[in-house]
């Protein structure tokens, strides 16, 4: 969703006007606590807040308009209230519209509430810490998004984990409403009595700017989000934990297979039927275990699109099974040394996760028995390995957290039948002096046993090898002006097999600069220039590569936002240090109700041609577009289109390549828990084989479909039907032929005690 990036208080009050006069300014930046009270009655969610459960629950009038304001009286109101009683916490939210058909949303699939859709929730800190929070938020259609926010991670919103919580929403001739209940058996919190909740209520307005309302003021000169919720006081005598669920499913496939090699009749085997469970026991409030058997991940979409024509390294797919979500923010570190996506197609799992008072820790086992590739990282590209062998995976993290400080310990082992091993571990250390800054720090070293598989790849010979890895980064923000400055060191020989990191042998040293302004007046409420210099060595400080870049940011009109820069850099390329000048943009936009969203990205100027050692010119560009055409059905586009010019002896300026990906996806949701998806996505590179020095294909393309029909009662209670085509270019017939199609069916089912 994105949606966030901002912070929370609450506080009961008797009016929102007078209680921000009366505020002293001294005072004014610090979050008070919050008072909350248990029903006296019973809280039916339907979306009225009318219950006897609400009478007497003081309300929460005080909001602030932090985007684009900066902490201002919002221009529309907004009210809420807090109950909880021995099973749930309950949220109750009145947000007031002068124009109710202006808001935007549609009913979609689940965690589909963008920044584009009007939605509303709780950010919620069960555990205290002072930095990672639970997102629940919810559409005026009743669509649920749920994801974890840590200040100490980049991209600190991942809406990736799933929870068990109930909502309805209500539109009115004044706006719409929104009731949320949250099980307790849905949270993680230590065994204090009363409880030390933090939480933050908020409220996305998309008009013509993008409104974030909270009922907390955040500064500007913070860098954090989840340290400015406000402590909630009077939660007291919850649940000791319990639970269980248990999720068994079963699923079928027919598929049908070339007979004999690509391009010929698609052969149609038996169906082949599959089961398998996911289970979930909660022996304490802060205790979780979980274990898969046969896990299937039938439901999962196809990963994003991307371009992967002249690329250097890997590229990173989400993590969007479900087994692997629990505590994902414990293997959140500096350097990404843990990545599930590793575990291409796990036999079984079991894993433990514990978060207290001050200490959290995770641990996970798995068998993985192979298929996909494994990263072969290098220091100016990567290459990738078949996965042709069984192996087992051992990842654990601990955390201990004091003050301000979060202190880490990782290790990880993947171990690989017929022998071989990868084992790294290492400390980690975050620490925010001031809210206005943070450093981050990590130490890792690996030993490895390559598999004595030759012919996947040369360099698995069974050779050891043992490296290290090394980053520290520290953040200023401030109103004005904000400073990063960042050093990494991956040893040549450092390995992460259960992670991803496909660039080793390196000594990286990066900075970067911006000065902001907010316009208070006109279409720009923002404007940020800044500037950026990195250098990437070798261990012997021989360069690799240096880019600096210079360019301007803006928020404004249309809930935009987007820049421009200018980057040069020099990239060493088969023993050459190839230079580089370009413009570098990206766009995005919440132009209305129908065309709700536009992105668009990409750069101009010269390419590098990493095939062939040159330096040609080029562009790369993605365009994304969401319709909601009706309130039940969405379309969304995605256009990406790369080429590269080269200058050769003997030839004009000629094309070397150009790369295409279409993708189209429609789909009509009749409510927020049953949909029909259609979605096509086709995939194009044409090359001019004289313009490469190695033989390469003229043409390469590929067509993948899917049909879906969806039911959910949760997530993981669900019914799919679907259909899928696959087709792919084949160069004998230069055609496109059918090597591929599958019809499967999945039922599961969760239940809870």
């Amino acid at each position: 969703m994105a949606a966030v990036a901002l912070a929370v208080l609450a506080m009961p009050v008797r009016g929102f006007a007078d209680a921000a006069a009366d505020q002293p300014a001294a005072t004014a930046m610090l979050p008070p606590e919050l008072h909350i009270q248990r029903t006296t009655g019973r809280i039916a969610i339907d979306g009225v807040l009318d219950d006897a459960g609400w009478s007497g629950i003081t309300p929460i009038d005080v909001w602030f308009e932090v985007n684009p304001g900066n902490n201002t009286v919002p221009k529309v109101r907004n009210r809420g209230r807090l109950a909880y009683d021995g099973e749930a916490l309950y949220v109750g939210l009145e947000f007031e519209d002068p124009d109710p058909g202006a808001i935007r949303a549609v009913f979609t699939d689940r965690d589909n509430v963008t920044r584009d859709s009007d939605s509303g929730g709780v950010i919620l800190d069960a555990a205290n810490s002072g930095h990672a929070a639970q997102l629940f938020f919810v559409n005026p259609r009743g669509v649920q998004y749920d994801a974890v926010l840590d200040d100490n991670n980049d991209d600190n919103e991942d809406p990736s984990p799933d929870f068990f919580w109930d909502s309805a929403v209500q539109i009115t001739d004044k706006g719409w409403t929104l009731e949320i209940r949250i099980p307790f058996s849905s949270l993680s919190y230590s065994r204090q009595n009363p409880q030390p909740f933090r939480l933050m209520l908020y409220r996305n307005y998309p008009r013509e700017f993008r409104y974030q309302f909270f009922t907390t003021q955040l500064p500007r000169d913070s860098g954090c989000i989840v340290c400015r919720s406000n402590r909630v006081i009077g939660l007291a005598d919850l649940p000791a934990g319990g639970s269980i669920v248990v999720a068994p499913y079963v699923s079928g496939t027919y598929e049908g297979t070339p007979a004999a090699g690509d391009g010929s009749k698609l052969h149609y085997g038996d169906p082949r039927p599959s089961a398998g469970v996911d289970a979930k026991w909660r022996p304490a409030a802060g205790t979780v275990v979980d274990v898969t058997i046969n896990p299937d991940f039938s439901q999962i979409e196809a990963d994003i699109p991307l371009i992967t024509a002249n690329e250097r390294f890997a590229l990173l797919y989400p993590e969007k099974r479900p087994f692997f979500l629990e505590g994902v923010d414990l293997f959140a570190t500096p350097i990404p040394a843990v990545s599930t996506r590793s575990l291409t197609d796990p036999l079984w799992g079991a894993r433990a996760t514990f978060k207290g008072d001050k200490l959290a820790f995770t641990a996970l086992a798995a068998q993985d028995e192979g298929g996909g590739q494994v990263i072969l990282p290098g220091a100016t590209s990567s290459t990738s390995a078949d996965q042709q062998y069984r192996s087992w995976a051992g990842i654990a993290r601990l955390r201990y957290e004091i003050d301000h400080t979060s202190l880490g310990l990782l290790a990880t082992t993947r171990e690989v039948d017929g022998g071989g091993f990868n084992r790294l571990g290492g400390p980690d250390l975050q620490w925010r002096p001031s809210e206005s800054d943070s450093i981050i720090g990590q130490l890792l070293y690996s030993a490895t046993r390559t598999p004595d598989r030759p012919e996947l790849a040369a360099q698995w010979d069974g050779r050891y090898l043992g490296g290290h890895a090394g980053l520290l980064r520290w953040i200023h923000t401030g109103e004005l002006l904000d400073v990063t400055a960042l050093y990494r060191d991956l040893g040549s020989r450092f390995r992460a097999d259960d992670g991803f990191v496909p660039q080793v042998g390196i000594r990286e040293g990066h900075g970067e600069a911006g000065l902001t302004t907010r316009p208070e007046q006109g279409a720009l409420r923002r404007l940020r220039g800044f500037a950026t210099y990195d250098r990437i060595a070798d261990p012997g400080f021989h360069l690799l590569s240096q880019e600096v870049t210079t360019g301007v940011a803006a928020d404004g009109l249309l809930g935009s936002t987007g820049q421009i820069a200018y980057a040069y850099d020099q990239i060493l390329v088969a023993g050459k240090l190839l230079p580089r000048n370009e413009v570098v943009y990206s766009l995005s936009m919440t132009p209305g109700v129908i065309i709700s969203r536009v992105d668009l990205s990409g750069s101009a100027g010269q390419q590098i041609d990493f095939d062939n050692a040159r330096v040609g010119t080029g562009f790369d560009g993605t365009l994304a577009m969401k319709l909601r055409l009706t309130s039940h059905l969405e379309l969304t586009v995605n256009e990406s289109l790369r080429w590269v010019d080269v200058d050769v002896p003997g030839h004009d300026r000629s094309r070397l390549f150009i790369a295409r990906v279409d993708a189209l996806r429609a789909t009509y949701s009749f409510t927020p828990r049953m949909f029909v998806r259609v979605t096509g996505q086709y995939e194009v590179i044409r090359r001019s084989p004289e313009l490469y020095l190695m033989p390469v294909a003229a043409k390469d393309a590929s067509f993948t479909g899917q049909a879906l029909f969806g039911y959910k009662v949760d997530w993981q209670s669900v019914v799919f039907v679907g259909y899928g085509d696959n087709r792919t270019f084949i160069q004998t017939t230069q055609g496109l032929d059918v090597t591929g199609r599958q019809v499967f069916v999945k039922l599961s089912r969760a239940f809870q005690w």
